[in-house]
């Protein structure tokens, strides 16, 4: 790969950002969804783009997983249909991650904070996490013949309500509305407790996001040399659906 090709790093998160940046990486941050996809259509219509990959933490889906476990996309499912992966890149992510486990992963445009929709969720799509870029990301890159990929970090587990304060927008930039958290907090004092496993978990999360990170090198564990485009999305028939 030419030093002036670059991979696009796709995340939500001002952390998220901030790791995923790095030689031959140019990151977007997803926080306003809107804003995301204007800049990837500025970005994948550069002959300089030649790999994206949807990067940062995400919602478990599989009872199975716990904070700080890597999944690496064999597809991304979303309203819009299941999109596929780019092979070599996705061999190359799972080999560099130990531990990480290779299953689907569901693009929506909300967080689910209840145990129900998120188990709703896994038996519509039969995928083992959710986020809120990858679907978004994968669209992009079909539309532009662009090798794709996913890797993210469980944060919450399946099992878990997430409290009202977890749920609240992030700023444009990825970064926390500080004002919208202490209303959140000052009228539901409550929720507190859970709050502080959350941070525990989060912390679990953050730690397993940089070391992946690192193991992922300069160019996010892109091969490098061209790839056949992601394949189209395909409409999920009913039969397509997992049990939990």
């Amino acid at each position: 790969m030419e030093s002036s090709e670059t991979i696009v790093a796709v995340t939500c998160l001002a952390f998220e950002a901030h790791l995923a940046a790095g030689s031959g990486v140019q990151v977007l941050c997803g926080a306003d969804s809107q804003r995301l996809r204007c800049e990837l259509e500025i970005v994948t219509e550069s002959a300089n783009c030649c790999g994206i990959l949807s990067f940062g933490v995400a919602g478990g889906l599989d009872p199975a997983l716990v904070p700080g476990d890597w999944v690496v996309a064999a597809s991304v499912v979303s309203a819009a249909g299941r999109f596929g992966v780019d092979q070599t890149w996705t061999r190359a992510l799972l080999a560099a991650l130990p531990g990480a486990i290779h299953a689907d992963i569901s693009g929506i445009d909300a967080p689910l904070g209840e145990p129900a929709a998120k188990l709703s969720l896994r038996r519509t799509d039969g995928t083992a996490a959710v986020d809120t870029e990858s679907h978004i990301a994968a669209l992009f890159a079909t539309r532009q013949n662009i090798p794709f990929a996913a890797a993210r970090v469980v944060l919450d587990p399946a099992w878990r309500r997430l409290p009202p304060v977890a749920l609240v927008p992030l700023r444009p930039d990825g970064t926390a509305d500080l004002g919208a958290i202490f209303r959140s907090f000052w009228q539901t004092p409550s929720q507190l407790g859970h709050v502080l496993q959350i941070v525990t978990d989060a912390r679990r999360a953050w730690t397993s996001l940089d070391r992946g990170r690192r193991l992922l090198g300069d160019r996010l564990a892109f091969p490098g040399a061209a790839k056949p485009a992601p394949a189209a999305p395909v409409w999920l028939a009913p039969s397509a659906a997992a049990a939990p």
